[in-house]
């Protein structure tokens, strides 16, 4: 059955990667929360999408510049750019969060760089660390861009969940068949492939289960779209919009 995962805890809906956002998509029954983590200076591992801070708080610079102590006090900007009092979360104060759901949630965590295509030296190290002290790593997928951060992840833990994430620009860039990118995920190894959903077809479908890979689809928000992606049978719609994509399922709308 395809489960559903709120993108940044439901960005739509509350200020993205909020403890809010997660906590009220635990609330209303998402199957899986999707988090992007970046390291500070400190280091710490911290919840937010972007390598810098403009866009969603009201602090200015690299996230890699920042203390944890610094982030804590920014204000998170909600839909539609109002700031609010949430701050910047810790990966830990994500995981307690899920932890403490009164039922299991899955987590989606994407391993995020200071640039694209750049690794953070030892953030893996302390994701995996994380997951393994709150007992959720077997509830846990690791995703990333960048094969490089899929590598030290497999290197460090080889029985981990693991998604290679593909956007379309990169398969036109590569002049690519969206079913190309299965070959992409299992020459690197993972478990789960995770495209932009609108590269997901019936061809593309039918290689992830013949290559024995999960499939993930994002950010998938309009009904329309929401539908088509549950009548491939797809194993994940990631969307901003947990809470409709839910009822969709259900067929309430």
């Amino acid at each position: 059955m395809t489960r559903i995962a709120a993108h940044r805890g439901g960005a739509a809906l509350w200020p993205e990667n909020s403890l809010l956002a997660f906590e009220s998509a635990i609330a209303l029954g998402s199957d899986l929360l999707e988090l992007d983590v970046h390291l500070t200076r400190d280091p710490a591992v911290v919840v937010i999408h972007d390598a810098t801070l403009e866009r969603t708080t009201d602090g200015r610079g690299p996230v890699a510049s920042a203390t944890a102590a610094d982030l804590r006090r920014l204000r998170l900007r909600g839909p539609g750019a109002t700031l609010t009092g949430e701050h910047v979360p810790t990966l830990d104060e994500v995981l307690a969060a899920a932890a403490d759901a009164p039922a299991p949630v899955g987590l989606l965590v994407e391993v995020k760089g200071p640039a694209p295509g750049v690794r953070y030296e030892g953030l893996e190290e302390l994701v995996l660390a994380a997951l393994a002290r709150t007992g959720l790593q077997g509830r846990a997928t690791v995703m990333a861009f960048n094969p490089d951060v899929i590598a030290r992840v497999r290197e460090l833990a080889p029985r981990a969940r693991t998604t290679f994430l593909v956007s379309r620009g990169a398969v036109e860039r590569a002049g690519a068949r969206p079913e190309q990118t299965v070959e992409w995920a299992v020459g690197a190894g993972v478990t789960d492939l995770g495209v932009e959903y609108t590269l997901a077809d019936d061809r593309l479908v039918a290689a992830a289960r013949a290559a024995h890979l999960a499939l993930g689809v994002w950010t998938v928000n309009d009904p329309e779209d929401i539908r088509r992606m549950l009548g491939l049978g797809v194993d994940i719609i990631t969307s901003d919009r947990p809470d409709l994509a839910k009822r969709l399922q259900r067929g309430d709308g």
